[in-house]
């Protein structure tokens, strides 16, 4: 407990020190008196003009160094969270990845129409990963070939610079040999500004595409509606 007549000194210090651009928290370290003792001997007290500046330059880079905080925050609590999440899922059975597969295609794949009944199996997306699990599910779980297997890449004509580093992209990471077939087509309209994937982030969109595959694509189609029949008429 402090001296009631050491107050007049804390007061003068506080003072002093809010003159000179000190904010709340820096005098509270040399003025240890309560913040709402503080906040009543300050209540008249006005900064000159460089330590206006000086302040709230200072509130600025708090600001900021509190932003940053939070984001790293977020990535340690998104990286917890995926470390946990791999260790829930250790493996993947053939039927298991069959049924991803099946799922997959059901929400991103080219469906069976009416007016067009004998279409291929066609299965687009932007996402890497994505697609190397619906190219494994081909291979494993259909017993398509690669070489039955070809590719369409769609890219905006404003990554015709980096055409050789899009095209490494998707041939590294999904083990597109050169015998199969890998067409680019330029897509002429203006990228949307609010779109993330822009600049260094875009590689584009991927087709794949299986040849003589309409019987695969009703197949596909009749397994949906099972999945549907197996979870909306039966508990799980």
């Amino acid at each position: 407990m402090h001296n009631a007549a050491s107050y007049p000194l804390f007061k003068t210090r506080a003072v002093q020190l809010r003159l000179e651009g000190k904010t709340y928290s820096e005098i509270l370290e040399a003025v240890p008196v309560a913040r709402s003792t503080l906040s009543l001997w300050l209540r008249g007290t006005s900064l000159a003009e460089p330590q206006k500046q000086r302040y709230t330059e200072k509130k600025r880079l708090a600001a900021l160094r509190g932003g940053q905080k939070r984001k790293q925050d977020r990535i340690d609590i998104t990286k917890t969270i995926f470390e946990k999440c791999r260790s829930d899922i250790s493996m993947i059975t053939t039927r298991e990845l069959w049924l991803i597969g099946i799922s997959l295609y059901w929400a991103e794949g080219s469906k069976q129409k009416e007016y067009n009944p004998g279409s291929g199996t066609y299965f687009s997306n932007t996402d890497l990963r994505m697609l190397q699990v619906f190219v494994a599910w081909l291979e494993r779980c259909v017993g398509i070939q690669s070489e039955d297997i070809s590719y369409d890449l769609f890219l905006h004509e404003t990554a015709r610079k980096k055409l050789l580093e899009v095209e490494t992209y998707w041939r590294s990471g999904l083990n597109i040999t050169r015998d199969q077939q890998f067409s680019v087509y330029w897509k002429r309209t203006q990228i949307r500004t609010s779109r993330r994937n822009i600049g260094d982030l875009y590689y584009g969109c991927l087709r794949v595409k299986v040849r003589a595959s309409s019987s695969l694509n009703r197949a596909l189609a009749g397994w949906a509606d099972a999945i549907t029949g197996a979870v909306c008429c039966h508990e799980i």
